[in-house]
């Protein structure tokens, strides 16, 4: 998990940028939650249980809020743990999470 808190722009605007970066990583919206969270995935999942990790698979949940200060607040969370592909598959979540930190660090 990560958060990055991020000045000049509203809530909306933040998701709209979110979804743009991740769209542009190869990721797809699949759902909303209920606590408002927006969660997408990468890969196929059913051929990363029958192939472990030579298929990619990763699945994260970003949640954008507004701070007192009327900062926007983004939370990335990852949805799976990759150990469908044992210690490759957690390792490459690792690195795809940390990736995705540095890509929303930098916009």
């Amino acid at each position: 998990m990560f958060r990055h808190v991020y000045g000049g722009m509203t809530k909306r605007e933040l998701d709209e940028r979110a979804a743009q970066l991740l769209s542009a990583w190869g990721y797809k919206k699949v759902s909303d939650t209920a606590q408002g969270a927006a969660v997408y995935e990468k890969g196929n999942r059913v051929a990363r249980l029958l192939l472990g990790a030579l298929v990619k698979y990763f699945k994260v949940s970003v949640t954008t809020s507004v701070s007192p200060s009327d900062e926007v607040i983004c939370e990335v969370r990852t949805e799976s743990s990759g150990m469908s592909g044992g210690l490759i598959g957690m390792n490459q979540v690792k690195t795809e999470m940390g990736n995705l930190n540095a890509a929303f660090r930098d916009f």
